[in-house]
């Protein structure tokens, strides 16, 4: 992840933006930036999100 903001909401921001536009998924995002799906996950998780695989987006926690 070192190439990816460290701020959960810098981090949101990105990563859902790179989503929207250059990756059909989180997997394909991580295996193309060699980013660490699991900090992503538990990043984002700590700071109330979770990945949508329908929307393939974060989205807030219910």
């Amino acid at each position: 992840m070192n190439t990816l903001p460290q701020d959960p909401l810098m981090l949101l921001s990105v990563i859902n933006m790179k989503l929207r536009d250059f990756y059909p998924s989180l997997d394909a995002l991580c295996d193309d930036m060699d980013a660490d799906k699991q900090a992503i996950l538990s990043a984002l998780s700590q700071a109330g999100y979770r990945y949508d695989a329908e929307q393939n987006a974060f989205v807030p926690q219910e």
